[in-house]
């Protein structure tokens, strides 16, 4: 179960964190022909996958030094708050060639990918070595896909159904909580309050995202 729950942690992370990168891909490839577009995008994507699980990996080991968790878990919630905020305009240069267009996508979404790296490494903490990166491998595999060929579905049900967001923001709260109780120095003082740790920031990054977008359309 706990397997399961953290692969759709995984998966539920990278699609609504990626609605940027999807943004990115389609830019970049935009002046192309149809033909050199669909190979842009596959190659361009398949590339940013297999620099993103580096990266994740790197994270997942960096994790493990003394405070570092505990910063990432403050990382972590500044991102879920992010996530129910104002959506922010993207742009790209729009490449001309193949190559051109596969190397945009793949340092784009490199670049982009920070956040989505922290909260997929969050979100997977706790598991064991091998079972954290299948998770984060079979994760990334299902939900890059939906974010290469059906960013505009993905972003039309966040439109309709905002709840989507709020719910990931939650599943954001709690991994950050997750990694700041496990902090191999913070654990010490704060595993003996970690349910509500975990309780207060699950709930806090979804009242705090609301309150602050709420502030921000009334300042408009």
């Amino acid at each position: 179960m706990e397997l399961i729950m953290a692969l759709g942690g995984v998966i539920l992370m990278d699609l609504l964190l990626a609605g940027d990168n999807a943004v990115i891909i389609a830019l970049a490839s935009h002046k192309l022909p149809a033909r050199q577009r669909k190979q842009a995008i596959l190659w361009g994507s398949l590339g940013a996958v297999i620099f993103r699980v580096i990266l994740i990996l790197v994270a997942t080991k960096l994790l493990t030094i003394p405070y570092l968790q505990f910063i990432g878990g403050l990382a972590l919630l500044y991102i879920a708050i992010k996530l129910t905020g104002e959506k922010q305009e993207v742009s790209c240069h729009q490449a001309v060639s193949l190559l051109e267009a596969i190397k945009v996508i793949v340092v784009a979404d490199v670049i982009m990918s920070l956040d989505n790296v922290l909260a997929i490494a969050g979100t997977a903490t706790g598991m064991g070595g091998s079972h954290q990166i299948l998770v984060i491998i079979v994760g990334l595999a299902v939900s890059v896909p939906f974010v290469v060929f059906g960013s505009s579905i993905i972003l039309k049900i966040m439109d309709r159904f905002p709840i989507i967001i709020y719910v990931g923001a939650a599943v954001l709260g709690l991994a950050a909580a997750k990694m700041m109780v496990q902090d191999t120095v913070m654990k010490v003082y704060l595993a003996p309050y970690g349910l509500v740790i975990e309780i207060a920031l699950t709930i806090g990054v979804v009242l705090l995202g609301l309150l602050l977008k709420t502030w921000s359309k009334r300042r408009r």
